[in-house]
């Protein structure tokens, strides 16, 4: 026969006390929405500008070039002749239909909740905001140049959704799952790394290959490879000085976070500038 482990003895308190010891606490086990709450925020103010564009009368399934400015797309000439910088970051947060909507939210919904431990949620919403400026600095930048000196006059495509900013998380991610720091076995790690690497890879490529067949076959379908570009290059870049929130100490982590978001700041400032002077 087996042998069965001892119970403990009951706890006894003198008579006279009158005291018994206190019920153990209640975890409270935290909502989902409180684990990434940067993540469900930004896939939630996206999610509110599309339905309010379509409240207001904007096409679900295919808004007009002039419905997306008057939301906020990015246009090069609006920018750079008319001053509207504000644009650079408004445009991440407007969409050009349902479908492209869905697209860029279920891979932000991904990446984002698998960044959300590695980064916190102010390095979710960090590198969302300056890797989106990024790419759409880079698409300005490369509109200007393709489309200023068109025969007839500049007519300056409108640029708009969150496509710059997931690229960003996902360069993000590259770099950071690299780390040793973090308590997962490297098996895992390497799968993780591999398949965000496969995402973004296979997601320029596909976007080259559509924006090329748009050059013959004339399909209306354009896709902002350089706001992608602009926003992953962004991402490896916002990761290099940072260490993952977990593995590493609090101070150490937010002392590299908050050197990353002003390192990208200081060079999105001087693209800024660069971009300024281009007109004249």
């Amino acid at each position: 026969m087996g042998s069965y482990p001892t119970p403990p003895p009951p706890e006894i308190l003198p008579p006279d006390t009158g005291y018994a010891p206190p019920p153990p606490p209640v975890r409270r086990q935290r909502p989902s929405w409180a684990a990434a709450p940067a993540t469900y925020l930004l896939v939630g103010i996206n999610c509110a500008v599309f339905l309010a564009m379509v409240l207001r009368g904007v096409s679900i399934g295919n808004p007009t070039v002039d419905q997306l400015m008057q939301w906020g797309a990015d246009n090069a000439g609006n920018v750079l002749l008319g001053g509207e910088w504000w644009r650079i970051v408004s445009a991440m947060f407007v969409h050009v239909g349902i479908l492209h909507l869905a697209t860029n939210m279920w891979c932000l919904w991904n990446l984002a909740l698998l960044a959300e431990p590695l980064m916190g949620s102010a390095g979710v919403i960090a590198v969302y905001i300056l890797t989106g400026a990024a790419g759409n600095l880079l698409s300005t930048l490369m509109n200007w140049i393709y489309y200023h000196n068109a025969p007839g006059g500049p007519v300056f495509p409108a640029g708009a959704g969150a496509s710059g900013a997931v690229f960003g998380i996902a360069g993000a991610l590259i770099v950071l799952l690299k780390s040793n720091l973090l308590p997962v076995p490297p098996v895992e790690l390497k799968r993780l790394r591999r398949s965000v690497i496969y995402f973004a890879a296979l997601n320029l490529v596909l976007g080259l290959s559509i924006s090329g067949g748009n050059l013959f076959l004339h399909s209306g379908l354009n896709i902002d490879n350089m706001a992608h570009v602009g926003g992953f290059t962004c991402g490896l870049l916002f990761a290099v000085p940072m260490v993952p929130r977990i593995g590493s100490p609090r101070a150490l982590f937010e002392r590299r976070l908050r050197l990353a978001v002003l390192m990208v700041v200081g060079l999105l400032v001087m693209f800024g500038f660069y971009l300024a002077q281009l007109p004249g």
